[in-house]
């Protein structure tokens, strides 16, 4: 008897219960997969995936020929690198803080103020945005009692970028703390206590006790992090369009939404829709590499 046919015989309770998860990922994660031959094909609701002709490479000649294409691309690479380098460290810096935080209940209350943005929805969260920052919202009234003209925060190119990474940290720096909390929940007491007899002082013992500690859990998220940034959130973007920033707030999600649902163009949208996966694919891949090669730790 192999070591699998034991293992089977051993625990096939366990293994039982398996099978639906199993099945739920073959019928709707892998299966589905199919769908992306559409960009290979003169899709036709009518016809079908299946009965729609093949045409091989047209619509990848259509979005490489495009004369929006690289500006979009270009869009999204910026504003999904520049979210990255300033969301990414802040809530490792947050969760160093709360964790050595003198006073026990002053910690808490600050994790509570830090979580609680994250539970508003974008909808909600791109309202209120509009509404504040509108001519005459309460920033513009503080721009106005020191004397400064008021702006079109919402309105103007310039602004969008900031508007949308700036927003992102309020929103979303508590919540992402909380894996870092988790990580350094499970330093020993004893390294500290050692620490504090020979003489390290709070800031030495974050850096050389702390901070080490997240380094495998930070790498982890920065992968995955990385291999998501072309892959940003179609509705906030989707939300902040304005006919006066479109040039700049136009990214592939919603580039992808447009075509494939607005001009009814689901091929084009399906062949944008799978370069950009596999964009995401290959930075995952080579930021795992990195990864594996300076911490040791990586994804697989």
């Amino acid at each position: 008897m192999t070591k699998l046919q034991h293992a089977l015989r051993r625990n096939w309770g366990l293994y039982l219960m398996l099978v639906p998860a199993i099945v739920y990922l073959i019928v709707f994660h892998y299966f589905p997969m199919y769908g992306v031959t559409i960009a290979f094909k003169d899709f036709s609701a009518r016809l079908g995936i299946m009965g729609s002709p093949w045409v091989g490479l047209k619509h990848f000649t259509r979005v490489f020929t495009s004369p929006n294409f690289l500006p979009i691309v270009g869009n999204t690479l910026v504003l999904s690198f520049y979210q990255l380098v300033v969301t990414f460290p802040l809530p490792i810096l947050l969760a160093l803080m709360i964790n050595s935080c003198f006073s026990k209940r002053l910690g808490t209350v600050l994790k509570n103020i830090t979580y609680a943005p994250y539970f508003i929805s974008v909808v909600v969260l791109v309202g209120m945005m509009f509404i504040m920052f509108a001519p005459r919202g309460v920033f513009n009234q503080i721009l106005v009692f020191f004397g400064a003209q008021p702006r079109l925060f919402m309105g103007e190119e310039q602004y969008f970028r900031h508007m949308f990474v700036f927003s992102n940290v309020w929103q979303t720096t508590g919540w992402s703390s909380i894996i870092y909390m988790a990580a350094l929940s499970g330093v020993s007491p004893e390294l500290h206590e050692a620490a504090v007899v020979d003489g390290a002082s709070k800031l030495r013992r974050v850096i050389s006790i702390d901070l080490p500690m997240i380094v495998p859990t930070a790498a982890i998220i920065l992968t995955l992090n990385v291999g998501g940034v072309m892959s940003l959130g179609f509705e906030k973007a989707y939300l902040m369009q304005t006919p006066l920033n479109i040039e700049i707030a136009e990214i592939l999600s919603t580039y992808v939404y447009k075509k494939g649902l607005l001009d009814i163009d689901y091929s084009y949208a399906a062949a944008v829709g799978l370069f950009n996966n596999v964009i995401n694919l290959v930075l995952l891949s080579a930021v795992n590499w990195f990864s594996r090669r300076i911490t040791k730790s990586s994804l697989w």
